[in-house]
């Protein structure tokens, strides 16, 4: 069955390292965004997972969130919630759950102060242990938490200081992200200009990030939580329904600003900002922008690989990628099991280059 993904890119502030078409907004902007998307919810279909991502999602008025669940009128196998830690209330999870919600993905990134600081992020330690405590005293207990590697004066002691702090939350999931340097947002900017903003001289450097991110799969994995995908780790059953539809290219629906699409067949997304939503919608346009159809042979590596159970290719697959099968298994950036291929620990690594390989293949 189909996922339904609704973006929700109002935020209270921006953070520094963000390449999202997110941000501060008007609030009068929010209402009439609230309204166009209810609209387009109109016509969502059958699906049994929903994911709210944003933006901040949790600083949604509840009865918004009430307003768009009653809309599409479902009972969620999954159905999550980004969370910014910090903005959590008992009044507002359980209006969440009145919506549906039954899981929380905390945007945590780290839990050392300084390296939050710097981002500009407000919480803390502290404000996550109250938020995860208070999730599972009112009955929620699917949690994921994010971190990224390779933030602003990022050390290994401090990246190791929010690994153990992961861990004593025993939270049944964790994403992991390596800072992504590019000019979509302030800190990958200032990075690429040279200047100095934003602690942008004290990130660690590409090896140091890669180090990051292989101390965090070994650490998780010692402690149950197992990578199943490249950013994404969990105990056994506790994966993300909704994100493994991606993966596996199973048909999910995007509604809001910037929100993507994928019906099986074709692929598309809508309008990048929020005000150019809104905007179609007063004219009574689509938001719908490009589309392509992809070729499902070429998907079928360049998005199943991600995952940690690999491919299994067939006849037709060995006759078009075969030289890069073997050139890759050879190199050690793919392994064989059982007829699967997967990356090995160094193709991770450099998976997007391999990626590319299929798809230009």
């Amino acid at each position: 069955m189909a996922g339904i993904y609704i973006s929700w890119p109002f935020c209270a502030q921006k953070c520094t390292y963000c390449n999202f078409a997110s941000g501060v907004q008007p609030r009068g902007l929010e209402e009439q965004y609230l309204t166009a998307l209810i609209a387009e919810l109109q016509s969502a279909p059958e699906a049994d997972t929903l994911y709210l991502g944003g933006g901040t999602p949790s600083a949604m008025d509840p009865p918004a969130i009430e307003k768009l669940n009653s809309t599409l009128s479902r009972t969620w196998r999954e159905a999550t919630l980004e969370a910014a830690p910090g903005s959590l209330t008992a009044d507002r999870i359980r209006a969440w759950q009145g919506a549906g919600i039954n899981r929380i993905s905390l945007g945590v990134q780290s839990f050392v102060r300084p390296e939050l600081a710097r981002t500009g992020r407000k919480h803390d330690a502290a404000g996550v242990i109250h938020d995860v405590a208070l999730l599972r005293d009112l009955g929620i207990r699917n949690i994921s938490v994010d971190l990224i590697a390779g933030l602003p004066g990022q050390t290994p002691q401090s990246w190791q200081t929010s690994l153990d702090a992961l861990i004593a939350l025993e939270v049944p999931h964790a994403s992991v992200y390596m800072l992504e340097v590019d000019d979509d947002s302030r800190l990958g900017s200032e990075i690429l200009l040279g200047g100095k903003r934003y602690g942008a001289l004290d990130v660690p450097n590409e090896n140091q990030i890669a180090d990051s991110y292989e101390t965090a799969v070994e650490h998780l994995a010692r402690h149950g939580i197992r990578r199943y995908e490249i950013s994404n780790f969990a105990t056994p059953g506790a994966e993300s329904a909704h994100n493994l539809k991606y993966w596996h290219r199973d048909p999910y629906f995007g509604y809001g600003s910037d929100a993507h699409s994928f019906d099986g067949i074709t692929r598309w997304q809508n309008v990048e900002t929020a005000l150019e939503y809104v905007d179609r919608f007063g004219r009574g346009e689509s938001p719908r922008t490009a589309s392509t159809r992809p070729d499902p042979a070429e998907e079928k590596f360049f998005v199943g690989l991600r995952l940690a159970e690999g491919v299994q290719p067939d006849a037709s697959d060995w006759l078009r990628y075969g030289a890069a099968f073997e050139r890759h298994l050879a190199n050690g950036m793919l392994e064989s099991s059982n007829g699967h291929l997967r990356l090995t620990n160094r193709g991770i690594m450099v998976s997007n280059e391999i990626f590319e390989e299929f798809v230009a293949a």
